[in-house]
């Protein structure tokens, strides 16, 4: 499948990859800053969000299989593979079935092992989104905050609407609403146990509850280089709450 994607800069392959309901625009910011360090990043759209194609089937080790193919029609080696959350269990599945491709791995705030379900909220706020009645931002922010009360969240969320047909009126969401709602069991899943060599950096916000103590004890079973940051006051949305503390942190770990 052709992942959409943006492009910045020259240098070592660094691949960013959004977690659930997110899209390339999420990271446009550090990717510039990333890419003025000497890296050619790559932010793409996973399928089923952003700019990518929707389609019925959806799971990790498809998307997986999509991020290799991004590299072989690229030409692309010796990557740096980072993903947050979502994102971040990719690069985890990546590495277990194409191993030796990604020279080094950045995993944002997300485990190896199977969540509850934590987005029904989410899930239930977005269906409630009629777009043959809703005709603005506004309208669907005022829909949204009946069901979600965290600002960040919902403002994220409303970044993935868009005009699907200016003429008459029409908006949708960037995401397959239709496919994640259906699916959304499979991105809770855990990842099956394997064991890497590659050098691996786990950052996690010191606000978040993704990363416990018995996942750090996972991560240090699965990859035998791996190292550890914890962005002070940062929440789920690390790289959004503390943006010069994760790009210093990552910079750091790829010097």
């Amino acid at each position: 499948m052709k992942l959409a994607f943006r492009e910045y800069g020259e240098g070592t392959p660094l691949i960013i990859l959004h977690g659930l309901f997110g899209q390339s625009d999420n990271w446009n910011t550090l990717a510039k800053q990333f890419a003025e360090k000497g890296f050619r990043v790559f932010t793409l759209d996973l399928r089923n969000h952003g700019l990518s194609p929707h389609c019925k089937e959806w799971n990790y080790e498809l998307m997986a299989h999509d991020v290799k193919e991004f590299l072989d029609e690229h030409s692309l080696k010796n990557v740096v593979l980072m993903g947050h959350s979502m994102g971040g269990k990719v690069v985890m599945f990546f590495e277990k079935m194409f191993p030796g491709i990604a020279s080094k791995i950045i995993i944002c705030d997300i485990a190896a092992r199977e969540y509850p379900p934590h987005h029904n909220e989410v899930l239930i706020a977005l269906r409630s989104i009629d777009f043959t009645i809703i005709k603005s931002r506004k309208e669907a922010e005022v829909e949204m905050n009946k069901h979600v009360s965290d600002t960040a969240t919902k403002q994220f969320l409303l970044k993935n609407i868009y005009w699907k047909d200016t003429v008459n009126n029409i908006m949708d969401w960037r995401f397959n609403l239709e496919v994640i709602s259906e699916k959304y069991d499979t991105v809770r899943e855990i990842v099956p146990f394997y064991e890497s060599a590659v050098t691996c950096l786990v950052i996690k916000g010191s606000r978040s509850n993704y990363i416990t103590q018995d996942d750090e004890a996972d991560f240090r079973k699965r990859y035998s280089h791996a190292k550890f940051e914890s962005i002070e006051g940062a929440g789920h949305w690390l790289h959004a709450d503390k943006p010069k503390e994760f790009y210093d942190s990552v910079i750091r770990f790829l010097s």
